[in-house]
């Protein structure tokens, strides 16, 4: 036993037993290509298995944001993995690519096993969800570096897809339409102004909320992001696909327009999707302004798909047979700019 080493703060055993409590969680994520196990210092993936002819690898790496202060503020750690997951796997299948493998990165003062076990639990069902394997990974635990309690999370994933299939926006035509897919919350973006709206309605997270059908405002807010993977790789598998927009942080306005070329706008009608109840509380509890919140948030699109209007009603079809909300809400036009209707 490191007796120096812990009294400097850092528990080795508690790190041994991290990697003991995950090591099924990590197994249940195994899928073609994926090699090796926990504990080498390298994670690996055979390509050769993918079968493809031209190759190109997209990589995506990303984090949680403040919505770790809720996780905190609520002692819910079970979830926050998946977010982790779905910031960066929504991210590369953006360029039409399928996550092949993810590593996580949980770095906290004190390690905790059940707490750890817990965040990694959520890393590998996201991964599940997104069919990816989870390859390897690193807890660090630093004394002194965070608050008694607290942590970070972030991940990183590669993916992979033909050459000739590879969506790069360049596809992207006037008239095209964009066809939005649901989103399940406030996702992973935007949680520094959520936090403040909290505060300063002098609301708790703890506190049911009506509108909300009774449950508790930390529970609402920390569902988890959709996972989108499984859903739109079988659209790209049947339909004529020009752009896809993960709607993060900067909502419509920061992340539709980076599929368009020059000359390209945005016309969006809202009253085609459902506006989630918690996007219309912050609005009022936070005193926003209307058309500033799609500058934000998602309101209630997690995903943007651009495409021929004849491509439309089958994708639609094959979302909705997957079990997603899916709606023409907008049209690219031959103006600059985003107009909300």
């Amino acid at each position: 036993m490191a007796v120096n080493y812990e009294a400097a703060g850092v528990n080795l055993e508690a790190g041994y037993e991290v990697v003991r409590r995950i090591k099924a969680h990590v197994a249940s994520t195994a899928r073609p290509g994926s090699m090796g196990g926990i504990g080498s210092f390298g994670g690996m993936f055979d390509l050769s298995s993918l079968g493809l002819k031209e190759p190109v690898l997209v990589s995506g790496t990303d984090g949680v944001g403040t919505k770790l202060k809720i996780a905190f503020a609520m002692d819910k750690h079970d979830t926050i993995g998946i977010d982790a997951v779905a910031m960066c796997v929504n991210d590369v299948l953006a360029q039409g690519a399928e996550p092949l493998f993810f590593l996580d990165y949980v770095a906290l003062g004190h390690n905790v096993p059940a707490k750890v076990e817990a965040i990694v639990a959520g890393v590998a069902e996201g991964c599940r969800q997104a069919g990816c394997a989870l390859v390897g990974g690193e807890t660090a635990e630093m004394p002194g570096m965070y608050a008694d309690g607290e942590y970070d999370i972030a991940g990183f994933t590669t993916g992979a897809v033909e050459k000739a299939k590879l969506i790069d926006g360049s596809a992207v035509s006037v008239g095209d339409v964009l066809l939005g897919i649901a989103s399940s919350g406030v996702h992973s973006n935007g949680f520094s102004l959520v936090r403040k709206i909290v505060a300063d309605a002098g609301l708790s997270y703890d506190q049911a909320i009506p509108e909300f059908g009774g449950r508790k405002l930390g529970e609402v807010l920390l569902t988890p992001t959709k996972i989108y993977v499984r859903q739109v790789l079988e659209v790209l598998r049947r339909c004529d696909v020009h752009g896809i927009c993960h709607i993060t942080g900067g909502g419509f306005d920061e992340n539709i327009p980076r599929v368009l070329k020059p000359g390209q706008g945005l016309e969006i009608e809202e009253g085609t999707w459902e506006i989630l109840p918690v996007f219309q509380m912050l609005e009022k509890w936070g005193r926003i302004p209307h058309r500033e919140m799609f500058n934000i948030f998602n309101m209630g699109i997690g995903m943007v798909l651009v495409l021929p209007a004849s491509e439309a009603p089958a994708a639609a079809a094959l979302l909705e047979a997957n079990g997603e909300k899916a709606s023409v809400i907008g049209r690219v036009t031959d103006k600059e700019g985003v107009v909300i209707r």
